[in-house]
């Protein structure tokens, strides 16, 4: 997931001509797209116990894998959220737990920002933590909004690399089938998102980095930090 440079920018796969949106990924009743890659984070639910009645659409991994547990919980989470009335502010509320509880937004941002991170004053790493963890958000409760049968699988085999995870779902159903890679770290004791993989390849921390160098070049980590608000603003309204 990856914009215009942050909403609407295209990348081709492999050999094929075939192009894919990143961050942009509407999921919905009348607009599903068959390939995406979102942004790349689903909360530790209190209730994680009852997850499988309240979603359904998920299928579940071996349960004493803590990172599998991590990705099914946000899975269920999304799936709800999809699945609520009352537009996209509704869907912010309903899946902002599940994205501050499952991704780690501090070093996702520090490596998508680059050297920049390191020189920032602190009230500014602050306020793009802030403005980063909202646009995610508004970037999942624009693009996942409405189910239409849709199942997420998560596969029971979780790959490690050391000192990472890697947690693969499928989501089928409703005219699309996308397979997203989860790349997890500890963290404070659990698991979290640090980066998600496209069909196995292509990194959204990688695509962001890209995107964010041009804007950090040419008005500093301030400017980053509007372009976010303003492109979270316009998620929250369309």
């Amino acid at each position: 997931m990856a914009f215009a440079p942050f909403i609407r920018r295209s990348v081709r796969v492999g050999l094929m001509s075939a192009k894919i949106l990143i961050w942009e990924t509407p999921v919905s009743k009348t607009s599903m797209s068959k390939t995406f890659a979102l942004p790349l984070m689903a909360a530790v639910l209190t209730a994680s116990a009852a997850a499988p009645a309240l979603a359904p659409g998920v299928a579940y991994a071996d349960a004493s894998e803590p990172a599998a547990q991590q990705i099914e919980n946000f899975d269920a989470a999304l799936i709800r959220t999809m699945k609520t009335d009352g537009g996209t502010h509704a869907r912010y509320k309903s899946i902002s737990s599940a994205v501050e509880s499952t991704f780690d937004i501090p070093v996702m941002l520090a490596f998508a920002v680059g050297p920049a991170w390191t020189s920032a004053a602190a009230d500014d790493k602050a306020a793009l933590i802030s403005a980063f963890r909202k646009f995610t958000i508004a970037n999942y409760a624009k693009n996942f909004d409405g189910y239409d049968g849709q199942k997420i699988t998560v596969d029971p085999t979780v790959m490690t690399r050391l000192p990472d995870k890697v947690v693969r779902t499928t989501m089928t159903g409703g005219g699309t089938n996308v397979v997203l890679g989860y790349r997890m770290r500890q963290s404070g004791g659990a698991w979290k998102v640090i980066d998600v993989l496209y069909n196995g390849a292509i990194s959204q921390l990688t695509t962001q980095r890209s995107d964010f160098s041009a804007t950090i070049a040419s008005g500093g980590v301030k400017a980053l930090i509007a372009k976010l608000d303003a492109q979270t603003d316009k998620l929250l309204k369309s």
